[in-house]
């Protein structure tokens, strides 16, 4: 296994100073980062692709409380 670091950096002086989880707050508060499982990754590959479906979802869900709300009248 080779060593990519090259010799004139040292380590010590480079992570002085850091702060572990410095941004993770800010970063959680703007971001929503959600795993698929990798067969529904195969089946929606982009961002818009998970977006579309899931709007479509949620309509399909606002016509079936519609349609039960119609049916208790």
């Amino acid at each position: 296994m080779s060593d990519e670091l090259h010799p004139e950096y040292d380590l010590r002086t480079l992570l002085k100073g850091g702060v572990r989880g410095k941004y993770a707050a800010k970063y959680r508060a703007g971001t929503n980062v959600v795993l698929l499982d990798p067969d529904v990754a195969k089946a929606f590959p982009t961002e818009r692709a998970v977006n579309q479906a899931l709007r479509l979802v949620l309509r399909l869900n606002k016509v079936a409380r519609s349609e039960r709300q119609t049916a208790k009248a």
